[in-house]
């Protein structure tokens, strides 16, 4: 079925679920694509060269999808499957950052995890300040991303600081942008269940709010196919549209710079170990033509959601129920995550770019993306740890990264943070 709506006027909510259960995935893609090709009709698609630093994997959180982490001395999680725990000293990262710039890089993208409040690894305020000192001025080409939302609302509760002194005062010692990291669903619910100990949904938005206030570009994401809902990946993709509204009207050049999404990779985590549900398709229009609520192309209906503790009318299972292998998963495959960036495309109309997901998709989806709303290739990313974790080891070198680009019929080009060629 093809859908009417027009994607030439900003489209709402209800128009995007129609979208998502109405259009075949060559309607989305084409409409998608159109959008890309009037917002950068230049000859050529973006990439960056990049470097992911976990300069360190002490964690509080208790995220159920992530395999990288490490229990801080003291707060054992109960799982044994996790990584031994380390801190990098500035040496190290030295080191990092002097291979970037041997292959031309221009950006690294430095995260860790959210440190406790005892003080047991030794990483005070002055060590982040300190961090960002020693970078800007050892390698003062090197633009720095860094420093989630999570660890940046982190930073405010450990350190007795408003979100915006922290983010100040980091600014001003050597950070350039903040990354859209943890932002997984932006539901109450899901962050509650896949990542409890992290920000909520509002914590993450004010903490991106304050970066924009500060007239900080940065970068906003999405993780699915687990156990949220459509309703809920729409009301995520809702809260960066309004957000990115807010930030605009300020006028002094902060806001979100790209969108990125991927789907969720299960492999040896908590969260993967949950029982899956089928994809069916046919069954998700039959159940929204039907009337069924909350019905999403994976065959997930309401019914299904329940079993993770929705909060749908009629539930009465809401936040009692904690996750356990009784519970499903929704995975998403190569189809979804096509569909959801096109989707991501056509409804983000304030937010310029969108970057390919290679990492998690492999290099013929990554390249397949940029008919689906992408314009950009993302990272050659020289060193990933976190999704790798997981069990994804997708991992490209610029050559690759150009090729793709040029086969796909555009010249490839070099950018750097803002999206300007170089």
């Amino acid at each position: 079925m093809t859908t009417t709506i027009d994607t030439t006027a900003r489209i709402n909510e209800s128009d995007l679920r129609q979208m998502y259960l109405d259009a075949t995935i060559h309607d989305l893609g084409a409409q998608a694509h159109n959008i890309t090709q009037r917002l950068h009709p230049e000859p050529y698609r973006t990439y960056v060269v990049d470097r992911n630093i976990n300069y360190a994997n002490w964690c509080t959180a208790k995220c159920i999808f992530c395999n990288f982490k490490a229990d801080p001395p003291g707060m054992a999680s109960g799982r044994t499957d996790l990584p031994t725990g380390y801190t990098l000293s500035f040496d190290e990262i030295g080191k990092k950052i002097d291979e970037l710039v041997a292959i031309g890089g221009t950006q690294i993208l430095m995260q860790g995890g959210l440190v406790p409040k005892d003080g047991s690894i030794g990483l005070t305020f002055d060590w982040y300040l300190d961090l960002m000192r020693f970078i800007k001025r050892e390698y003062p080409q090197i633009h720095i991303h860094a420093f989630s939302p999570p660890e940046i609302f982190a930073f405010h509760q450990l350190f007795d600081m408003s979100i915006y002194d922290v983010l100040a005062k980091l600014q001003e010692a050597g950070l350039d942008s903040v990354p859209g990291g943890g932002g997984e669903i932006l539901s109450d619910r899901v962050r509650e269940r896949i990542g409890k100990g992290k920000t909520l949904t509002h914590e993450w938005l004010e903490v991106m709010r304050q970066c924009h206030i500060l007239g900080m570009k940065t970068s906003c994401t999405m993780m699915f196919g687990h156990i949220e809902t459509l309703d809920e990946r729409i009301e995520h993709l809702r809260l960066l549209r309004e957000l990115q509204d807010e930030s605009l009207a300020r006028g002094n050049g902060g806001g979100f710079s790209a969108f990125i999404c991927w789907t969720f990779q299960p492999e040896d985590t908590p969260l993967g170990r949950l029982k899956k549900l089928p994809v069916n398709r046919d069954a998700t229009i039959a159940n929204a033509q039907n009337g069924k609520p909350g019905a999403s192309r994976t065959g997930h209906t309401d019914d299904d959601a329940n079993a993770v503790g929705s909060d749908s009318p009629g539930s009465n299972t809401k936040r009692e129920r904690p996750l356990n292998d009784g519970e499903h998963l929704l995975l998403a495959d190569a189809h979804e995550y096509l569909t959801m960036q096109a989707l991501s495309r056509i409804y983000l109309d304030n937010i310029p770019n969108i970057q390919s997901s290679w990492v998690t998709m492999g290099p013929k989806i990554g390249q397949l993306a940029l008919f689906f709303g992408a314009n950009d290739m993302g990272s050659v990313m020289m060193e990933e740890n976190v999704v790798s974790a997981a069990g994804t080891v997708y991992c490209l070198d610029e050559k690759e990264i150009r090729r793709l680009i040029e086969d796909a019929g555009w010249q490839a080009q070099k950018r750097n943070h803002y999206y300007e060629a170089i």
